[in-house]
């Protein structure tokens, strides 16, 4: 196992090092950041050069990418346009969306695998088609429709909840919004879980267990279900990063500003230290989450062994 996770660590280098520069690349490409800075104002030619200079765009991308790189090692990731350092922008956004993604994720974990788990047991009946239109339904409608609709009914005509989150964004602020972010996912999850439950309740191991009299409960929860997850959890950790980078739409409707708001301000305003930052941040995320999914795989299912 330590041999195997030494490995998973240095094949983290290259990809880290290949994604991050094709993000630096992407986003300076995309427009002149001095030129986002004066916004509509021609910014004077003497100005203009000096801002280029201290900022190394008088360089070439490929020397921009490694002084940037060479900074971030440091823990400093650039200043924003604003005047405001991106660490600090980062120190107030992420652990907003880190608690908007744990919410999400531990209603997909929960709910998701209890009705895909229920459908799955009960293939071809009443409840399995009534789950599988049910998630058909939610992976049809977009997130800004769902976050849109909540917000309309239980923010503004019931008054359940407050239809903006504060800036704090407390954890029982964030349910609904979590619920909206984790809807799609959820049908996902619900949709692995039927076809894994259904394929290996048919397996030789569950008609031995059958046979030798053991408990239904321990049956499913000790051999179904452990085998069973094993896709789910490689859903669940790509998922991990993706929605703490997709929640754009969420945060959005709800006024929440974390990773995904901030990300939509950085690339309104072409202000590529915060995008290149907080996108940075995510591809670690997304490393750390993949190899956790990688090392759960041998609790789940004991015959997966790293040599």
């Amino acid at each position: 196992m330590g041999r195997y996770v030494i490995r998973r660590l240095l094949q983290m280098i290259p990809v880290f090092i290949g994604t991050t520069f094709l993000i630096f690349v992407m986003v300076y490409a995309l427009g002149d950041p001095v030129a986002a800075l004066f916004g509509d104002r021609a910014p004077d030619p003497a100005t203009a050069a000096q801002i280029r200079k201290d900022l190394n765009l008088d360089k070439p991308l490929v020397t921009q990418y490694l002084l940037y790189m060479g900074k971030i090692f440091t823990g400093d990731f650039g200043t924003a346009f604003n005047g405001q350092s991106v660490t600090e922008l980062m120190g107030t956004a992420f652990p907003i969306t880190l608690r908007l993604t744990i919410v999400a994720i531990v209603i997909e974990m929960l709910v998701g695998v209890f009705l895909g788990v229920v459908s799955g047991l009960r293939r071809g009946g009443g409840v399995d088609t009534s789950v599988l239109v049910l998630t058909l339904v939610v992976i049809s409608v977009p997130t800004f429709v769902s976050g849109s609709l909540l917000q309309y009914l239980l923010g503004v005509k019931w008054k359940v909840i407050d239809p903006a989150v504060s800036p704090e964004a407390p954890l029982n602020e964030l349910i609904v919004p979590g619920i909206v972010l984790a809807l799609i996912s959820l049908a996902y999850v619900t949709r692995l879980t039927r076809t894994s439950v259904a394929e290996n309740a048919r397996a030789d191991y569950i008609r031995t267990a059958l046979a030798k009299g053991l408990p239904r409960r321990r049956i499913i929860t000790r051999h179904l279900l452990r085998n069973s997850l094993i896709p789910v959890v490689t859903f669940l950790g790509a998922d991990v990063g993706a929605l703490m980078g997709g929640a754009i739409v969420t945060e959005r409707i709800f006024n929440i500003q974390g990773v995904g708001f901030q990300l939509y301000q950085g690339t309104l305003r072409q202000n590529s230290p915060t995008v290149v930052g907080f996108v940075t941040i995510l591809v670690i995320v997304f490393l750390i989450a993949n190899l956790l999914v990688d090392l759960l795989y041998a609790v789940l299912d004991p015959r997966i062994r790293y040599a």
